[in-house]
């Protein structure tokens, strides 16, 4: 049987290896433990006795030493206090001190392996940048500038970031919630990875403004290889963003995504049921008319209808006074099976019918569903690529504005857009930071 407490299997204590500091070229000579953080008096293992002018050998003249915020063991904050040794050249009288580098970069107040651990608390655990700055016991500031710092190293300057990409996806973003300012980005997605099976969507980039020429500036500025690459744009209804990719990306297929192509039928029942509401009653719904107590019930797919919510659509439709918000209903459950349909081909030809249906001969009472119609006719081919380009949806850029969304909640929303936007590509731009095994 296995004895834990037997000396089988262990070895003596390392605090240089506990710590990880033989990744950073340092050696442990002390440690005093305060209530609130460790202190670990550290030394450089290479000499560096070395004239780096001349080549002479350089005689020892005194010390310096220098604090580095290091990453959190078991949560307490860790300290290093590394003494660097000073050399004077014995022949050309140069003075110069032991190389830092491999333990952090020049003037930076954290260490290599505590930036490491920021950097993984932050995009991997989704900490804030205050919680991060509490575990490594610096400033907010400091902790803010040293993350930012490293991932527009690794990830935002990272030239080789868009060479793979075929698919995007375009969506507008509220970043801030004021009255003054421009308060919309146009946020760049790149769904190739979502479309091949190998992997999740990433963001790509942020840009201010959510207008077409916004989208086509930052179209303009990828160079011309690259723009000759991307083979699909998937994008909700807006007219802006169909026409930068058409003039831009003239090879690339435009998808509208399917979620905002039922969001327009379901905005037409909406307005149906309400202006029905008024013509009927005068007002707006109220609790115990049938209209307004079916609202939610109306927006829920055929399939999906319990024998009560269906009880209530067939009372509801019994009245011929209702017949306008039934037909409109209608046409938004035909919607919702032709997404629906298990066949792509199948679930195409009911979509074309579905537009050939509301694009003529609508009475003009269904005003509602003429706005539809015209609107679905003129985005036909966008509509219509869905069925014919497997797996490429925008809803995964959806759900990269939600994780934004959480981000900007968790850090009390942001004032300065350059910072949220290297916030959020660390966040959403598919950086994962080098995971070093334990020694």
């Amino acid at each position: 049987m296995y004895d834990a407490t037997s000396p089988a299997g262990f070895t003596c204590p390392d605090l240089n290896k506990f710590a990880r500091l033989d990744e950073l070229g340092l050696e442990v000579t002390g440690q005093r433990l305060e209530p609130d953080r460790a202190v670990l008096a550290c030394r450089v293992v290479e000499p560096d006795q070395w004239c780096r002018r001349c080549g002479c050998e350089g005689r020892a003249r005194d010390t310096v030493t220098r604090r580095l915020a290091h990453e959190p063991l078991g949560w307490r904050p860790t300290m290093l206090v590394v003494t660097v040794r000073r050399y004077r050249c014995t022949g050309c009288g140069h003075v110069w001190r032991q190389d830092t580098s491999l333990a952090a970069e020049p003037r930076a107040k954290l260490s290599r392996r505590g930036l490491r651990w920021a950097l993984e608390a932050i995009v991997c655990q989704h900490l804030t940048v205050a919680r991060v700055a509490e575990g490594l016991d610096v400033a907010w500031n400091t902790a803010n500038d040293a993350v930012l710092a490293e991932g527009k190293r690794v990830l935002i300057n990272d030239t080789t970031r868009l060479d793979r990409v075929r698919v995007i996806g375009v969506d507008e973003h509220l970043w801030r919630h004021t009255r003054r300012g421009d308060k919309y980005v146009t946020v760049i997605i790149d769904l190739t990875a979502i479309r091949e099976g190998t992997g999740t969507a990433r963001l790509l980039d942020m840009i201010q403004g959510r207008s077409k020429q916004a989208f086509k500036t930052w179209l303009a500025e990828r160079p011309e290889a690259w723009r000759e690459r991307v083979e699909v744009v998937a994008m909700d209804g807006f007219t802006g963003f169909k026409t930068a990719a058409s003039e831009e990306l003239p090879d690339a297929v435009a998808v509208m995504d399917p979620f905002h192509v039922v969001r327009l039928a379901g905005d037409a029942l909406h307005r149906c049921r309400r202006r029905v509401q008024q013509a009927i009653h005068g007002n707006r719904g109220r609790k115990e008319d049938p209209l307004y107590r079916a609202r939610r019930t109306l927006h829920t797919g055929a399939d999906l209808l319990t024998g009560k919510q269906t009880d209530r659509l067939t009372a509801l439709f019994a009245d011929e006074q209702h017949v306008e918000v039934e037909a409109t209903w209608g046409i938004y459950q035909r919607m919702i099976a032709a997404y629906r349909e298990q066949d792509r081909r199948r679930g195409r030809e009911l979509m074309v019918n579905l537009i050939e249906s509301v694009s003529h001969g609508v009475p003009k009472t269904l005003t509602e569903i003429i706005t539809l119609g015209r609107t679905l006719k003129k985005r036909e081919d966008d509509l219509l690529a869905y069925f014919d380009r497997p797996g490429t949806s925008n809803g995964p850029t959806e759900a990269i504005n939600g994780r934004l969304e959480h981000l900007r909640g968790s850090a009390l929303g942001f004032r300065n857009l350059t910072n949220y936007v290297a916030r959020s590509l660390l966040e959403a731009g598919g950086f994962r930071p080098p995971l070093h095994p334990r020694s």
